[in-house]
């Protein structure tokens, strides 16, 4: 199964191969409204050959201001040509993500798409919205690969950005967005991958694969040295599957680094709920169980395709969650990877027990920051529904970080406390702590307490919940697409520029 990402360029002037034009329309002043990105000289091309101004076309055609808003104009020869709404004319990086999503969604799914060529003249000069934008819509022209014997080709090849400046800081910024689309689009890919394709083994070669062009290092620990490391977490939840867990390790330590960055990926590539075992309704999606997972190894191979000068650590703790006669039950005691006890409440709540073991041992490497990502709760869900993630810290300067770094990447996360009463629900009379409250009153935060308890002293930690937004079950809306969203991904990203500065 093979993606290939549309190339992105930068241009002064409408390229002559382009198959597809796409202008902008916004409302100015007083509520009229104006055509951005169009050029004098195709002004009069359609002047010349419809009698009739491009204005004029787009209004009578019913074409709209609104954000997102997309309308098929005449074409000019054989360049097809599209407006898109931008709202108002000072459109913001976030609302260009969604605009320029939404229009190469449209733009890709046209009956005859294949190999286009297509260019956006929407008069951006500034690298921030350059970035947005050409993350928008590199990600609005994704499209899961269908798993068949005929290769369905790429409906767009390229997209080129005409701008009058074509800059150092431009370019840099195009750049940015091609890894760091490219980076979502892999983790897509991965989370829409039926789980019998998509097992802890052959994820973790996947991952290995994928990182093999950067200066990443890999290491992959199978069940026997997971066995010798005393990981029983991770080997408890996957004892259930013939397919066995494993831990991967990528390590990015560039010259000059200062700051050191752990994260941590949920990586349950199928979740039955073991003994515990989900409702058949509940059971079909589960193959997204490992989109922290994703996330993280995406993320390490964009944060080095960068250069950016953080040393970066991950671990995905990858794991099937099935029920056998060697599945692990509720009620027993679990010894971690650093020693703590554990009583399991409940097996399908298994994340926290992978991510349990592989933050602690994230902490030997005495990073920074740790950073985990996972699906890790329906309470997140049901309290911020599918749009917005859960994140949780142990500091307020590090919840601002995150804060800053989802709001620049144009992803929503919302704090979540910790409080001494949740961190209660943990006590155990037959292990040092319980696995979770078994209480239906704010899992997401429980879930959370007991990641806290496997973080060093002194040590920063975000946990974020990503179980809502990771998929979207629903039609496909700006840039997200219907499945797996990546969803992550350019948080993490942008986290790393900031702790390089």
């Amino acid at each position: 199964m093979t993606r290939t990402d549309p190339t992105l360029n930068l241009t002064k002037s409408l390229p002559r191969s382009a198959d597809v034009l796409l202008l902008g329309l916004a409302t100015i002043h007083q509520g009229d409204r104006a055509l951005v990105g169009l050029s004098p000289e195709l002004g009069k091309s359609y002047q010349k050959a419809y009698g009739r101004s491009l204005a004029e076309l787009a209004s009578a055609m019913g074409a709209k201001t609104a954000l997102e808003e997309v309308t098929q104009l005449p074409p000019l020869g054989s360049t097809r040509v599209f407006v898109v709404g931008l709202g108002d004319a000072d459109v913001t990086p976030h609302g260009l993500r969604g605009a320029l999503g939404n229009a190469l969604r449209c733009i890709a799914g046209l009956e005859d798409a294949q190999g286009l060529e297509v260019a956006v003249s929407l008069e951006l000069s500034d690298p921030e919205l350059i970035q947005a934008a050409a993350e928008g819509a590199v990600l609005g022209a994704y499209s899961f690969q269908p798993i068949t014997g005929t290769a369905k080709p790429s409906p767009v090849a390229s997209i080129s950005f005409i701008t009058p400046l074509t800059g150092t800081e431009q370019r840099t910024a195009l750049t940015t967005a091609q890894h760091t689309a490219a980076a979502v689009c892999q983790a897509r890919d991965w989370v829409n991958t039926p789980p019998n394709l998509l097992y802890p083994e052959s994820f973790a070669e996947a991952a290995k694969t994928h990182v093999r062009e950067q200066k990443v290092a890999v290491e992959i620990l199978d069940e026997k040295a997971l066995e010798r490391g005393g990981y029983g977490g991770i080997l408890a939840v996957g004892g259930g599957s013939a397919r066995k867990p494993r831990l991967v390790r990528l390590s990015y330590a560039p010259r000059g680094a200062e700051r050191h960055l752990a994260l941590v990926g949920k990586g349950i590539t199928f979740d039955s709920g073991g003994l515990d075992i989900k409702p058949a309704g509940q059971m079909a999606g589960m193959k997204y169980d490992m989109s922290g997972a994703a996330a993280v190894i995406a993320a390490v191979n964009a944060i080095a395709a960068l250069g950016l000068k953080v040393k970066v650590t991950a671990y995905a703790a990858l794991a099937e969650n099935l029920p056998s006669g060697s599945a692990f039950r509720s009620g027993d005691v679990l010894t971690m990877f650093d020693g703590q006890t554990v009583e399991n409440y409940n097996t399908d709540a298994e994340g926290r027990l992978v991510m349990a073991d592989a933050i602690a041992r994230a902490g030997q490497d005495k990073p920074d920051l740790i950073v985990d990502v996972a699906t890790l709760t329906g309470a997140c869900m049901v309290a911020l529904g599918l749009r917005t993630g859960g994140l949780i810290t142990n500091g307020e300067e590090t919840s601002d970080l995150l804060l800053d770094a989802a709001e620049a990447a144009g992803e929503d996360f919302w704090e979540l406390p910790l409080t001494d009463a949740t961190r209660e629900e943990l006590k155990s009379t037959v292990a040092d702590m319980k696995s979770g409250a078994g209480k239906r009153w704010g899992g997401a935060l429980v879930a959370g307490a007991f990641l806290e308890r496997f973080v060093g002293d002194g040590v920063a930690w975000a946990h974020l919940d990503i179980a809502g937004p990771a998929e979207n079950p629903e039609s496909a809306y700006g840039y997200v697409p219907k499945g797996g969203t990546g969803v992550g991904v350019r948080t993490i990203v942008t986290l790393a520029g900031l702790l390089q500065r």
